[in-house]
C-alpha cells in the first residue's frame, strides 16, 4: 500500500475535540488507500507544563530525569489518537520511540536521530493495521534511555519517518494554513506560497519563520522528502497548503520569494583588537564552546595593526558571551579595549533562488530602505539570502517596504 506520514503539532491536538478533528483526517487518507504513519505532539502547553515541574521539583535537574518526564506529552497524545481512531473502526497502534525504535545520539534534550527501525511497524501493517501512531520528539539512547530531539522534534521525527519508509509525502499539519512571503501579522497583503524549495525553506526557517523546524527541512531536502504544510482547522482540500520540494518542481522562479525577520537580535563589537593570525579562531572558539549562535560577522579595516570585530547573536545570549570574551581576555587568548552590545536591533532578510539569475537584488533592498531613511549596520549575503541588521524599531516597516518592493503580492 502507498504510504503517508502525517504529523500534528500542539495546537492541533490541544483537546479532545481536536485529536478527534485531525483523526478525522487520517481516515480520509485511510479512505483514500493508504497507510498512514501519524507523529504526533503534545498537546498544547503540555511541554511547557512539564518542564515548569521538572524545574521546580530539581532547578539542576539531570537530563536523562528532564527526558523521561517531558517525553511523557507524546505518548498521551499517540495514545489517545489511537483510542479515537479504534472507536471509528480504524485498526490502529500507538508507539513510542523505544518501541520503534527510533536510535539517536545520547545527547539528552537534544538528541539526534541515527536510525529508525522500520520492520515492527511494517510488520504490523502486514497485519491488517492501517495506522501507526508515534509519540514525535522522543527516541532511545545507545544506553538505553528515553531521549528527546530539542523544541520543534516533532517535525524532525516525521520528515524521519518519511524518509526511512519511503513515504509519498510528509503532510505537516499546524495552525497556519501555509507558508506566506512574510508574516500576515506585519504585512496584511502577505500572500501564501503554493510551492517552496527546499533552499528557500531552509533559509527562511533559520531566520525566524516559525513554519517548519530548521533540522526537519534539512533532513527533507537530504532526502528529498516531499513536505506539505497546511492547516488542520481548515476545511478539506486535495491541494491545500504549501508544498516543499526541489526548486527544479518550481517552474517559474521569482527573484524574491520571501522576507524575514528575527526581532531578537543582538550587535556586539569587540573595540580595538590585534589584527594578527588567529584572532578570529581567539574570539569565536570561547563563544562556541559557551553556547553562543552567532549569525553576522563583520571585520573593519586593520589600523596599527588593530581592528574591530562585530558579530551578532540571539539577545537572551549577550550575557554568556559577554563572559565567555571576559575570561578569554583575562586569559590572555585576546586582548581588546571595550565590548559594546547593542541590544535594540533586528534582522531582516530577502530570500529566493531566483537571486542566482537576476541580478540587482542587493541594490534595490539598499535603496529601498534608503529611501525609508533605514540605516544599516550590518551587512550578510549568501547565494539565495541577503540579511541586514537595523535598529528595531523600523523593523516592520523595512518588512512592508520590501514586500511591496519586490511584488511579493502579486502571483
Amino acid at each position: 500500500m502507498p504510504l503517508l506520514v502525517m504529523k500534528f503539532g500542539g495546537t492541533s491536538v490541544a483537546t479532545l475535540d481536536r485529536i478527534a478533528r485531525a483523526s478525522k483526517r487520517v481516515a480520509r487518507e485511510v479512505a483514500n488507500g493508504y497507510d498512514v504513519i501519524v507523529v504526533v505532539s503534545a498537546m498544547s502547553g503540555k511541554t511547557n507544563e512539564l518542564v515548569g515541574w521538572v524545574e521546580e521539583t530539581s532547578p539542576l535537574y539531570d537530563a536523562r530525569e528532564y527526558d523521561a518526564v517531558v517525553a511523557s506529552g507524546e505518548i498521551v497524545t499517540a495514545g489517545l489518537m489511537a483510542l479515537r481512531l479504534q472507536e471509528m473502526d480504524i485498526p490502529a497502534r500507538s508507539w513510542q520511540g523505544w518501541q520503534v525504535p527510533v536510535k539517536t545520539t545520547s545527547a539528552h534534550s537534544a538528541a539526534r536521530i541515527e536510525d529508525i527501525g522500520t520492520d515492527a511497524i511494517n510488520q504490523k501493517f502486514g497485519e491488517g493495521f492501517k495506522v501507526a501512531v508515534v509519540a514525535g520528539f522522543q527516541g532511545i539512547s545507545p544506553e538505553g534511555r528515553v531521549t528527546t530531539l530539542g523544541r520543534g522534534g516533532s517535525d524532525t521525527t516525521a520528515v524521519a519517518f518519511a524518509a526511512a519508509f519511503g513515504a509519498e509525502r510528509c503532510d505537516i499539519y499546524t495552525d497556519v494554513d501555509g507558508v506566506y512571503t512574510t508574516d500576515p501579522r506585519i504585512e496584511d497583503k502577505a500572500r501564501k506560497l503554493d510551492k517552496i524549495a527546499f533552499e528557500e525553506m531552509l533559509e527562511l526557517a533559520s531566520l525566524g519563520a516559525k513554519v517548519l523546524q530548521t533540522r526537519s527541512v534539512e533532513l527533507a531536502m537530504r532526502y528529498k522528502v516531499k513536505l506539505r504544510v497546511l492547516s488542520s482547522f481548515e476545511e478539506y482540500d486535495p491541494n491545500a497548503g504549501t508544498l516543499v520540494c526541489d526548486e527544479e518542481e518550481i517552474v517559474e522562479q521569482n527573484a524574491v520569494s520571501g522576507v524575514a525577520y528575527s526581532r531578537d537580535e543582538a550587535k556586539m563589537t569587540l573595540i580595538s583588537v590585534a589584527d594578527r593570525p588567529g584572532i578570529a579562531s581567539a574570539i569565536f572558539t570561547p563563544l562556541s564552546e559557551a553556547g553562543v549562535n552567532v549569525d553576522m560577522i563583520v571585520q573593519n579595516i586593520s589600523e596599527e595593526g588593530r581592528t574591530d570585530m562585530t558579530f551578532s547573536c540571539p539577545t537572551n545570549q549577550v550575557k554568556r558571551a559577554e563572559d565567555a570574551l571576559a575570561k578569554a581576555k583575562e586569559a590572555g587568548a585576546i586582548n581588546f579595549r571595550e565590548l559594546v552590545a547593542d541590544t535594540d536591533v533586528a534582522k531582516v532578510s530577502v530570500v529566493g533562488i531566483g537571486m542566482r539569475s537576476h541580478a540587482g537584488i542587493a541594490a534595490k533592498m539598499f535603496s529601498v530602505l534608503a529611501r525609508d531613511s533605514i540605516n544599516i549596520k550590518v551587512i550578510t549575503t549568501s547565494e539565495i539570502k541577503i540579511s541586514v541588521l537595523i535598529d528595531r524599531k523600523y523593523m516592520e516597516l523595512a518588512v512592508q517596504s520590501l514586500h511591496d518592493a519586490f511584488e511579493l503580492d502579486k502571483v
